[in-house]
């Protein structure tokens, strides 16, 4: 595999990664009345966007190799 893609399957997976992480993490909305705090999120985009970062990281570590 060309080293210029294995570097941007590298870069690609890690900021995926990161962004995955950041979406499952932080809420998506939120509403605080004073005594009620409420916050709802949706984590089924959150748990794609990591796997595809693995994906792009295991291609971009594993690829190429013999």
């Amino acid at each position: 595999m060309n080293k210029q893609v294995k570097s941007i399957l590298l870069i690609v997976g890690v900021v995926l990664l990161i962004y995955g992480i950041y979406t499952l993490i932080m809420p998506e909305a939120s509403l605080d009345l004073g005594i009620v705090k409420v916050e709802e999120q949706n984590n089924t985009n959150a748990y794609i966007t990591i796997v595809l970062g693995i994906i792009a990281l295991a291609v971009s570590l594993v690829g190429g190799k013999k």
